[in-house]
């Protein structure tokens, strides 16, 4: 059983596919689920400066999403884990990893775009990277196949 989970979303459709996986865990009580997104210099369209200590109309939409997201883990567990959010811009593989060192995660759940040939080359793959690099085990979980 895993007591320190990192949970990274998006803001794609992708995001409630990876909290229903979360749900699919076998988590004791006081287990700590850290939620987190990662916004990109691309996506932030700051750079790799970003003042992420002042919060925009963006940021505040994403903390909302977040907060949203947690509610639903607490209701995934009857409130018997804790849950942290944390928003950080940077590159989203190496701020996945990074928060995972720091809070001593245990997992780390993600979901895949599922990106493959040229577009894999051109944009990467943030859950390969992810895989490759964590300093513990990692959940991707794939899209649902559409209708």
């Amino acid at each position: 059983m895993f007591k320190r989970i990192l949970v990274a979303v998006d803001d794609s459709d992708m995001a409630a596919e990876v909290i229903e996986a979360l749900g699919q865990l076998d988590l004791v009580p006081e287990s700590l689920v850290v939620l987190t997104h990662v916004i990109s210099p691309a996506e932030s369209g700051l750079g790799q400066s970003a003042d992420v200590s002042q919060p925009t109309g963006h940021w505040q939409n994403l903390e909302s999403r977040l907060e949203d997201y947690c509610q639903e883990v607490n209701e995934l567990f009857e409130n018997t884990v804790d849950v942290l959010l944390e928003i950080v811009a940077g590159e989203p593989a190496t701020e996945i990893i990074r928060l995972a060192h720091i809070h001593q995660a245990e997992l780390i759940l993600l979901g895949s775009r599922g990106l493959t040939g040229v577009s894999r080359i051109l944009k990467g793959s943030v859950s390969g990277q992810v895989v490759e690099e964590a300093p513990c085990s990692v959940f991707v979980v794939k899209s649902s196949p559409s209708g």
